[in-house]
């Protein structure tokens, strides 16, 4: 009996393996049912945005003059615009500006904002005064000043090597470059922060004392121990893009030469007054199941990446 005691305190008491910080992060999203449902939404989003070029590519040419601002049939799901052209092709069609906007945008302020706030906080010093300068400076100004000074600002002619090339990023190349010059403010703050604290951690110390250099020890030991961070700046910045993306295109200050939300909003803000809601409909869902999706799956992954809540 005794034995038998003995043996179950022990099977009882027997450690389990630990997981690291992205394998448990992996599976509390996988018990998650809406994390998962949201992520099936954005996967969805993203299917539309690489297939809808390929599917329409003659969209803008299109045009039924006899059936001007149709409503919704089973022809047409979502009715025609003032062109005659489909309302369900322009939807699918601005998914991909939206998404190539969200993702190239972030790919440009992601790493820019944790570099520059890992090299701040890790040396200090004047170094760090002048990256808190920068984004301090840049902060100061309204957000939309800002994106639309520095994406008119690619409209020019630039000299190289004797002779004139034009510089012309207006439209998506512009949007794209503006919202990730300006949108890595947020993570260079957290960045640096962490960066102060990782630095005094022995492991840290460590890797000092033996002789590394201080971009050694910024690439190999801090950033990747910082990565969670970027991950969920890009998933919660994903929605400011598209939103950003949306309003300059409703202002007629984006994307020109395909369909994009914000335009259709544009389009269609009067024909309200005719009762002719299909298109500002159409765009508007889209923009809110992508947004809603996003903003969901980006705090389901916060709370999933935070190391406080890796025991709970």
């Amino acid at each position: 009996m005794s034995d038998l005691v003995e043996t179950t305190r022990v099977e009882q008491f027997e450690p389990r393996t630990g997981r690291s910080l992205w394998s448990d992060a992996f599976h509390r999203l996988l018990r998650d049912k809406i994390a998962i449902a949201c992520f099936v939404i954005i996967c969805i989003y993203a299917g539309i945005a690489i297939a809808a070029p390929m599917m329409f590519p003659d969209w803008a040419n299109e045009v039924d003059y006899d059936n001007l601002n149709a409503r919704p049939s089973w022809s047409e799901p979502l009715g025609t615009d003032g062109f005659g052209r489909s309302i369900l092709q322009k939807t699918l069609l601005g998914a991909n500006v939206s998404m190539t906007v969200g993702l190239t945008a972030n790919i440009i302020a992601i790493p820019l904002g944790m570099v520059l706030g890992a090299i701040a906080g890790y040396y200090g010093g004047w170094i760090d005064d002048i990256i808190v300068w920068l984004y301090s400076t840049l902060a100061s100004i309204p957000g939309l000043v800002k994106l639309l000074a520095i994406k008119f600002a690619f409209i020019d002619k630039v000299l190289w090597k004797g002779s004139w090339y034009e510089l012309d990023l207006d439209g998506l190349p512009g949007i794209c470059i503006a919202l990730g010059v300006i949108s890595w403010i947020g993570t260079c703050r957290l960045v640096r922060a962490e960066t102060m604290k990782l630095r005094e951690m022995d492991y840290v110390l460590a890797a000092r004392a033996s002789g590394r250099g201080g971009l050694s020890i910024l690439f190999r030991h801090i950033i990747p121990n910082l990565l969670h961070i970027g991950i969920i700046n890009f998933s919660l910045g994903f929605v400011g893009a598209i939103s950003a993306e949306v309003f300059l295109s409703f202002l007629n200050l984006g994307v020109q030469d395909r369909p994009s939300w914000g335009r259709m909003i544009s389009d269609a803000k009067m024909q309200l007054v005719a009762g002719q809601w299909w298109e500002i409909g159409a765009a508007t869902v889209a923009i809110f199941l992508i947004v809603l999706a996003w903003n969901i799956f980006g705090d389901r992954l916060r709370d999933a990446l935070d190391p406080k809540l890796r025991n709970v």
